[in-house]
């Protein structure tokens, strides 16, 4: 299975020599699966049926089925209306005119909707025979519809890892250089001060190595590397993934934010600022993914 975005459309559409049916399925993204059906009490029974055919063909997503049908024009005659119906319905429309005072008027074409005409199992079995056929149409729709929007998502995904690794790789340029100027600068305070410290040279370089020590980022740096090969080998993969990048975005958001904490330098600050940012938007973007 190709890796899918949680947005997307399908509609499918069936005909018979009696009705017209269409199916529309509109999703959006969600860390589990919803469901919201909008469909005539007629296809009440149908519900949990459809709702493992989603299932079976999508792992997450927020769900809405809209089901319509008509009666096709050529078919709607004098005898499928439901005269008990109509009389019922201007029965109760004259009551409510006289309670309130409304005025209430008819035209014929008012009762040529599906709710006035006669019910019977023949029309059920239609109708049913329609929505398995329109709501296969729909499946395949949608499933196309959310391939095409999850490649331009894994797209727009991998530029800006892409643009996070620029930032990286400046990152590593600078981890070297950046202690040796701390470093300097501690040497030259000490020599400056040395008559006012307490301390001899050879304990205090003890500490500056200490704590230097302490601002070290090669772990960082390569734990980053391997989730960097990670994302790509997810982002170049098929299946769910959504769930896989958010954990690794929360890893590297880590280090990242480690490496932030522990520079010494306003070059590496202003490159993890940037790394951030693009972590920030892999993350939102990834939100999308099934």
């Amino acid at each position: 299975m190709s890796i899918q975005s949680m947005t997307g459309f399908g509609k499918g559409e069936s005909e018979s020599d009696s009705y017209t049916l269409s199916v529309e399925l509109k999703t959006v993204n969600n860390r589990f699966k919803d469901f919201r059906f909008k469909m005539g009490s007629i296809f009440n029974a149908q519900e949990i049926v459809l709702k493992k055919i989603i299932e079976k063909n999508f792992a997450r997503g927020s769900f809405e089925i809209f089901v319509n049908y008509k009666k096709n024009a050529t078919k709607k005659t004098e005898i499928d209306l439901d005269y008990n119906k109509i009389e019922n319905f201007i029965s109760a429309m004259k009551k409510t005119a006289e309670k309130t005072g409304a005025q209430i008027s008819f035209a014929p074409t008012d009762f040529l909707k599906n709710e006035f005409y006669l019910e019977d199992e023949a029309k059920e079995d239609e109708l049913i025979t329609l929505l398995t056929k329109s709501f296969d149409q729909a499946i395949s729709a949608l499933t196309l519809s959310r391939e095409e929007e999850g490649q331009k998502l894994i797209a727009t995904l991998k530029s800006h890892a892409d643009q996070y690794t620029t930032y990286f790789s400046k990152v590593k340029e600078l981890r070297n250089s950046y202690q040796d100027k701390v470093k300097e600068k501690l040497v030259q305070r000490f020599e400056r001060d040395a008559n006012e410290l307490s301390v001899d040279q050879p304990r205090f370089m003890q500490e500056v190595i200490y704590y230097l020590e302490k601002l070290d980022i090669d772990e960082e740096i390569n734990r980053i590397q391997i989730h960097l090969e990670k994302l790509d080998k997810i982002l170049s993969s098929k299946g769910e993934v959504g769930r896989q990048i958010d954990f690794l975005i929360q890893e590297l958001n880590r280090e990242t934010n480690t490496i932030g904490s522990k520079s010494g330098t306003s070059e590496i600050s202003e490159n993890v600022v940037q790394m951030k940012v693009q972590l920030e938007k892999i993350r939102e973007q990834a939100l999308n993914l099934q």
